[in-house]
């Protein structure tokens, strides 16, 4: 029976993922976290900063390298590994790694004209190349009236659209392994 070895872990990325693949072809993907720890010391608060390596492997790799960038915040849920080697002078070096299992990414803001608005995901790139397809011609016919009228057509849809869109601004880009690597 295998021991509790179970991570979860909020922080974010500190350099650009780096993604690579091994000699069979499985995508790896590694990054650094950097996360924040503030507690109360004599008369104010001080903060401690822990620097971690996390793993990625096959899909959640692509996942990682696709979305994540340095400085995005990111949620890691994983197991840790040690690796132990030895050095070139001799002496015994080790490291201990977050392998992922799960990652959720923090949704990313731009500002526009003073408000906040979501950064471009897939997900609005997704409805904006919807929206700038034409429109079939049997679309065409079943707007019929609305079309001749000069009102915009599809009214129904865009309101589905942007209450998709609403509840996809609430929820983070997250990527799970689909079978866990041993």
């Amino acid at each position: 029976m295998n021991n509790l070895n179970s991570i979860l872990i909020e922080g974010n990325m500190v350099r650009e993922p780096q993604y690579r693949t091994t000699p069979k072809g499985t995508p790896v993907c590694t990054f650094s976290l950097a996360s924040n720890r503030f507690f109360r010391q004599d008369s104010g608060y001080e903060r401690e900063v822990s620097f971690f390596d996390v793993e990625t492997w096959s899909k959640l790799a692509d996942t990682c390298n696709n979305h994540g960038k340095k400085g995005r915040g990111v949620r890691v849920v994983g197991r840790l590994k040690q690796d132990r080697w030895t050095g070139s002078d001799g002496k015994p070096r080790s490291r201990v790694a977050i392998i992922a299992e799960h990652v959720e990414f923090r949704p990313e803001f731009k500002k526009e004209q003073g408000s906040e608005k979501p950064k471009d995901s897939v997900y609005s790139d997704h409805l904006a190349n919807e929206a700038a397809e034409p429109a079939s011609s049997g679309e065409a016919a079943s707007s019929g009236e609305a079309a001749s009228s000069g009102e915009a057509a599809g009214s129904a849809q865009d309101y589905d659209d942007a209450a998709a869109m609403a509840e996809y601004e609430e929820a983070p880009v997250t990527a799970e392994l689909a079978e866990p690597v041993f």
